[in-house]
C-alpha cells in the first residue's frame, strides 16, 4: 500500500486525477492491494487500509477492484510466470509490478476489453510511477498481447501457473491425497458459493424464502434452515440480515452444530469462536448455557456484535483456550467445539492471499497450537461429553493424523462415527460448500 500523502505532488501538473468511476483507477487500487499482500499483509488488513485511502470511490470501482483483486490473487503463480517471460529482471517498483500482475488478469478473463486494458493501465501507471515505468508497463503489455497464444501455452507447462498454487502446497496435497489432489486445486481457483442460515428464533424458512424472492434474489434450498444464493449478493441487499433474521455462513461451517448433538440445558463451550458463526448457530438449535472464547480480544467483541445482531445471548471471554486456569471455573462442560486455528487451505478460493502468505512450515507451527489446545481441553470435558474437532483446512497433518495421535494419547477419548459409519468428515471444497474437517470425539471413565 502506498503511504497516504497526497500523490500529486510526485506527479506532473499538467495530468488530471484518475477519474473514480474508470477503469484506471480500478487497476490502481487492485495493484495496490497486490502489493500489500505481496509484502506479506492479510487481504482484510489490506482493504481497511485501501478504503481509508481512497475514501470517495463509487460502489462501482470499489466492485471492479475487489473482483479484479480476489482474481489476481487466485491466480497465484500465473502472473509471476508471465512477467518472468515479459521483462528481463524483476521490477523493484511494488506498485507497478502490481498494476501489471492485476492488468495481465484482466486480458486473461476479458480477453474482449484487451485494448482498453492496456491503454487504461498505461494511464494508471502514468500517475502512480516515476521515470519510464509507463513506458514500460506500455511495453510489457502489448508484447504480452502479440505473444498471447504463446504465453498461455508456456503457461500451461508450468505447475504453479497452471494449478495456480504454491509448488510447496501441490506437493504435499499430492502426497496426503492422490486420488483426488488435482480436483481440490482446481476446486479452490473458482469463486466459492453464498450460502445463507436462517435464524429459527425469529423468522421461518418460508418468511425468509418469500423475503429473498420479493427482492429479485434467486436460491434454492439446502437444508431446512440453510439456502444457497444461484450468485453472491452484497450483504446490505439481503432482506432481514440486519434485524438478525439470517446470517451469511458456509454451507460446510453449518454442519458443525448437527455434529456435536446438541440438546437443551447443556454446557457448551465454543473454544476459538471468532467471528462467531458456528456460536451462534448452536445458539439458534438449543438452549444451551454457552462460553465462547477467543484469545484476540477484538475478535472476541465480533462475536459479542453477531450475537447482538442475532438476539442471541453467551459468555464471552477474551481468553487462549490453553489457559484453562484463566477462564475455567472447575465446571465440566457436556459439548465442547474446538473448531481450531488452522492453515485454512480449505477456503483459500475465499481468502486467496492464504496462497500468497501461508509457508510449508506454517503447517506443522499449526499442528503444534492444534495439539496443545486439544489436550488442554480435554480435562474440561465432562465423562459422557463430546467434543467436535474441525478444522478449515485440507492438509493430513492437520486433521486425521492429528486426532489419531490425541486419540492415542488419552486412553479415555473414543472416536464417534457419523451417520455414514465413518470416524472423520471430510468436506472439500465444491461447488455447495469449502473444505472442512469434521472428527467427534467422547468421553469415557478412565480406565
Amino acid at each position: 500500500m502506498r503511504p497516504a500523502s497526497p500523490q500529486s505532488a510526485q506527479l506532473p501538473p499538467q495530468l488530471p486525477p484518475l477519474p473514480a468511476d474508470s477503469l484506471a483507477m480500478a487497476l490502481t487500487v487492485a495493484g495496490d492491494a497486490i502489493g500489500y499482500v505481496r509484502n506479506g499483509h492479510a487481504l482484510n488488513d489490506g482493504f481497511t487500509a485501501l478504503w481509508r485511502h481512497y475514501p470517495d470511490l463509487p460502489a462501482s470501482t470499489r466492485g471492479a477492484a475487489q473482483d479484479m483483486i480476489y482474481g489476481t490473487l487466485r491466480d497465484y503463480g500465473r502472473g509471476e510466470f508471465l512477467l518472468s517471460r515479459l521483462l528481463q529482471q524483476p521490477l523493484t517498483e511494488p506498485t507497478i509490478d502490481g498494476l501489471l500482475r492485476v492488468a495481465l488478469h484482466r486480458l486473461e478473463v476479458r480477453a474482449d476489453t484487451a485494448h482498453t486494458v492496456v491503454d487504461q493501465a498505461v494511464e494508471a501507471a502514468a500517475r502512480i510511477a516515476r521515470g519510464g515505468l509507463k513506458g514500460l508497463v506500455n511495453g510489457v503489455l502489448r508484447n504480452a498481447l502479440r505473444q498471447w497464444d504463446s504465453l498461455m501455452a508456456a503457461a500451461e507447462l508450468n505447475e504453479e501457473a497452471r494449478l495456480r498454487h504454491p509448488k510447496w502446497w501441490i506437493t504435499r496435497l499430492r502426497k496426503s491425497a492422490p486420488e483426488n489432489w488435482r480436483e481440490q486445486l482446481l476446486a479452490a481457483n473458482t469463486h466459492p458459493p453464498m450460502s445463507l442460515r436462517i435464524n429459527r428464533r425469529r423468522t421461518t424458512l418460508a418468511a425468509a424464502t418469500t423475503a429473498l424472492q420479493t427482492a429479485g434474489i434467486a436460491y434454492r434450498p439446502l437444508g431446512d434452515f440453510s439456502l444457497i444464493l444461484d450468485k453472491p449478493v452484497p450483504v446490505a441487499s439481503l432482506p432481514g440480515y440486519a434485524e438478525g433474521l439470517l446470517s451469511v455462513q458456509d454451507w460446510g461451517a453449518q454442519q458443525a452444530a448437527a455434529l456435536l448433538d446438541l440438546q437443551d440445558g447443556q454446557r457448551v463451550l465454543d473454544a476459538c469462536a471468532a467471528p462467531g458463526g458456528k456460536t451462534a448457530h448452536m445458539l439458534e438449535s438449543a438452549d444451551l448455557q454457552l462460553m465462547a472464547l477467543d484469545a484476540d480480544p477484538e475478535r472476541a467483541q465480533r462475536v459479542e456484535t453477531q450475537l447482538a445482531r442475532l438476539g442471541l445471548s453467551a459468555s464471552v471471554k477474551a481468553a487462549d483456550c490453553r489457559r484453562t486456569q484463566d477462564w475455567w471455573d472447575g465446571r465440566p462442560f457436556e459439548r465442547i467445539l474446538a473448531d481450531v486455528p488452522c492453515s485454512a487451505s480449505g477456503v483459500a478460493r475465499r481468502h486467496p492471499d492464504i496462497k500468497w502468505l501461508r509457508q510449508a512450515d506454517d503447517v506443522a507451527g499449526f499442528a503444534t497450537q492444534q495439539a496443545e489446545i486439544l489436550d488442554a481441553l480435554w480435562p474440561t470435558l465432562a465423562v459422557g461429553g463430546k467434543m467436535l474437532y474441525v478444522t478449515c483446512s485440507i492438509f493430513a497433518e492437520e486433521n486425521s493424523l492429528q486426532v489419531a495421535r490425541f486419540a492415542s494419547r488419552h486412553a479415555d477419548c473414543q472416536r464417534l462415527a457419523f451417520a455414514d459409519g465413518q470416524l472423520e468428515a471430510r468436506w472439500l471444497p465444491g461447488p455447495e460448500h469449502d473444505g472442512f474437517y469434521f472428527a467427534l470425539l467422547q468421553k469415557h471413565a478412565a480406565p
